[in-house]
């Protein structure tokens, strides 16, 4: 696997919550606040004061790109490939107050991919954006300058200066990108190891990608890959058996705060009626809670998460209800799509306290990103805020329990990555047979017109025709071999192999570095 790039020239040292960062030499390093070793994903580090992006950045990727575009018309110039790039933050080492700045509605996402592909050196684009991370793919016909452009497009929407961002976003490049959305996929990188809510949305990137223009084939092909490996790891391993979700993470925790671990003590409140909810309720049920009150925008939807489950009671009311639901209960689960604050600490601070039963403290638990309950609640004496990262409390034992079937998932996950590039290098062929067609084509031409002057004026134009159509036929047959040589699916691997062997070997015995295929088509 390829070491991990820590953008390369830019970022050599930065400082953290936590302390001052050391230079980090190009090799596989260690990731703030509390990333795993196993992790795929690196900090990247804060840059110096000298290395700011300069202001003439936008013009001179442009003139970069015009001679990047020279080389790309004929691919055998020299070794410029683009790259696929994933860039972003996650649970794992960035705050939450700073991943809801970052975070992209769904219904933004092909706004986001538009912009993201208005930028000279990116080809393709792709956003992740959830709960626990903000990630987005892109295929960069420059590695450093797509990087660049990708960092100056995070830092304009988020409002959030560049500097400050860096320290807390990963950075990974062609085998390791890949290799970290397959994990992703997989669960293995979720803060729930295993959970199945991720799959979901990755699939929904994928779909949401086939109406955007930007959505191109890499990243088509990529994703695709990571919704079949998601789906092996959960089939061929045990990594989901059990309660695994943040969902099933946020019930557990607030059983943990309580003072009698048990839910028929606590009067449950639940903000939202969407597929985080329903997972709430699946949880609370299991865990012996028969009774909680819903609040949601609409009624319909509300009702629906109800009849789901016929043994809770339900309790529905719509938002204008909300702040007398919470003085009414004693646990309150946020985990609605809001992306402002719904419940101030002025809110709060008029309410009576809870019963003793419950310690006298009102639970807020907040599994939504961005926010919907203000932090400085915490400030109360008889109120306290749970966000998304305090579930790191109860998921270590989980991660444990499933340390085999990670290992085995990462099995599964390399199987799936092999397989992906082994398509993506069958792509390789693509400009091989347009020149060798393109060469051949030229040669019988120019022959054929050759011919023809020397026969004269005496021929008709069926003859003509057929003599053309005999220089075409023997064309076709010689390239027969060469072309079925060339031609790969990207399912077998070792073909590949043997199929860009081949086309090493056209290009030398033909010489196609030489061959300019928009000037034979043109001529054409």
């Amino acid at each position: 696997m390829q070491t991990m790039q820590r953008c390369q020239g830019r970022c050599a040292a930065g400082r953290t919550t936590s302390g001052l960062v050391p230079p980090v030499a190009p090799q596989r390093g260690h990731a703030p606040r509390g990333l795993p070793a196993a992790a795929t994903v690196s900090a990247v580090t804060k840059p110096t004061a000298t290395t700011k992006l300069p202001a003439s950045h936008l013009e001179s990727s442009k003139k970069a790109l015009d001679q990047l575009k020279q080389q790309a018309v004929n691919r055998y110039a020299g070794d410029n490939k683009s790259s696929i790039i994933a860039i972003g933050l996650t649970i794992h080492n960035a705050p939450v107050e700073l991943r809801e700045k970052l975070a992209v509605p769904e219904a933004e996402w092909p706004r986001a991919i538009e912009e993201l592909c208005q930028f000279p050196h990116i080809e393709e684009a792709a956003v992740l954006s959830t709960c626990n991370r903000m990630e987005l793919y892109v295929v960069g016909l420059s590695w450093h300058r797509g990087v660049r452009e990708v960092e100056e497009w995070l830092s304009r929407t988020s409002g959030v200066p560049l500097d400050e961002l860096r320290p807390y976003l990963f950075l990974l490049r062609d085998r390791d990108a890949t290799h970290h959305l397959m994990r992703v996929s997989g669960g293995l990188d979720s803060l729930v190891m295993g959970e199945g809510q991720i799959l979901a949305q990755v699939r929904q990137v994928y779909k949401v990608g086939q109406n955007c223009p930007g959505f191109g084939r890499h990243l088509n092909g990529l994703f695709k890959q990571a919704i079949t490996a998601g789906k092996r790891v959960r089939a061929e391993t045990s990594i989901s058996t059990g309660s695994v979700s943040v969902s099933s993470a946020a019930v557990e925790l607030a059983q943990l705060k309580l003072p009698t671990h048990n839910w028929a003590d606590a009067k449950v409140c639940i903000i939202g009626a969407g597929k985080m909810s329903t997972l709430l309720v699946k949880h609370l049920q299991s865990k012996g809670c028969k009774e909680v009150t819903v609040l949601n925008r609409s009624l319909p939807r509300a009702q629906a998460l109800a009849e789901e489950f016929p043994e809770v009671k339900f309790n529905i009311h719509l938002m204008p209800d909300l702040m007398a639901c919470i003085e009414a209960s004693d646990v309150i689960f946020a985990a609605s799509g809001s992306e402002e604050l719904l419940i101030h600490k002025e809110d709060v601070i008029k309410m009576s306290a809870p019963s003793e039963i419950v310690g006298s403290k009102r639970r807020f638990v907040d599994i939504s990103v961005p926010r919907n309950i203000a932090p400085a609640i915490n400030e109360l004496e008889h109120a306290i805020v749970y966000n998304v990262d305090d579930l790191k409390e109860v998921v270590a034992a989980n991660k444990e329990g499933r340390a085999q079937a990670a290992a085995e998932a990462e099995v599964l996950i390399k199987e799936e990555q092999r397989a992906f590039e082994a398509w993506r290098d069958s792509l390789e062929t693509v400009p091989t047979i347009k020149a060798l067609r393109s060469k051949a084509e030229a040669i019988r031409a120019a022959e054929f017109e050759k011919a023809i002057s020397r026969l004269g004026e005496g021929l008709s134009k069926k003859q003509l025709k057929a003599v053309e159509e005999l220089s075409k036929g023997i064309v076709n047959k010689l390239l027969h071999g060469p072309m079925t040589a060339l031609r790969c699916d990207g399912t077998d691997p070792d073909a590949v192999g043997q199929t860009l062997a081949n086309m090493e070997a056209l290009e030398r015995m033909f010489q196609l570095s030489e061959v300019d295929v928009g000037a034979v088509a043109g001529k054409q």
